[in-house]
């Protein structure tokens, strides 16, 4: 004789009237000092062939490298993005010729130290054809403001859900469930762009060194929210 099967049980997602349930959301909205500043730099070059495009963007690109790795430690990371180099047609007559060439380098620069931001911004901005986009404040990915948050919000949840029960003259008893649903950093870019700058020395005057930008770090916003289902007694109605 066969044996039955157990019946699957259906959870009840509202609760019984001995065991209600609860859901509440709590969130947290946390403001920290930025950890780190990014810079984005675009090297460029021309020339009438290729190979002058090419030696001239590399020696400007050998400058910011050098330049940048100059500041040892206050640089966090130095990465190389993209490279082009171009040929640009002429506009007029039957056949195309290949008149200039057009070379680029791209570079981010990720800085800790933001002592040495200003200067290296604008020692950056000086150099020729070199163009400066930035800074990007921003905190780290493992930044423990993140946690921070989180666990706010995870308070401000339970503190919540407190208050409903104390009303009907309950009290929680069980969490149920405790949904993340997201945790994140809503830091907005604010750019200093300085484009198309050019060292003085590239207009035949005296080299001269350029004041450092004073540069104000963005306070970053930190959010994060969560989901909860908890358990309460009975209420008193």
């Amino acid at each position: 004789m066969d044996q039955a099967s157990p019946q699957p049980t259906t959870a009840l997602p509202y609760g019984t009237p001995e065991a209600p349930r609860v859901a509440v959301r709590g969130e947290a909205h946390l403001e920290f000092d930025p950890e780190i500043a990014r810079l984005g730099i675009t090297v460029s070059a021309r020339g009438s062939d290729r190979r002058t495009a090419l030696e001239d963007l590399t020696r400007r690109n050998g400058q910011v490298i050098e330049l940048v790795k100059s500041y040892g430690q206050a640089v966090e990371k130095l990465e190389t993005g993209a490279f082009a180099i171009t040929p640009q047609l002429t506009a007029k007559g039957r056949h195309e010729r290949v008149h200039a060439y057009h070379g680029r380098v791209h570079l981010s620069v990720t800085i800790a130290d933001f002592t040495a931001l200003g200067e290296l911004t604008t020692r950056l901005a000086d150099l020729e054809l070199t163009q400066v986009n930035g800074p990007w404040w921003a905190l780290r990915p493992d930044s423990p403001a993140h946690g921070e948050a989180r666990r706010q919000a995870v308070r401000e949840a339970v503190q919540r859900a407190r208050e409903y029960a104390g009303a009907l003259g309950a009290r929680l008893v069980a969490l149920v469930e405790l949904a993340d649903l997201d945790a994140e950093s809503t830091e907005q870019p604010y750019p200093v762009a300085l484009a198309g700058a050019r060292s003085a020395a590239g207009y035949g005057a005296a080299p001269q060194a350029a004041p450092a930008l004073d540069l104000e770090p963005q306070r970053q916003t930190v959010y994060a929210q969560v989901n909860a289902r908890f358990t309460m007694s009975p209420p008193q109605l």
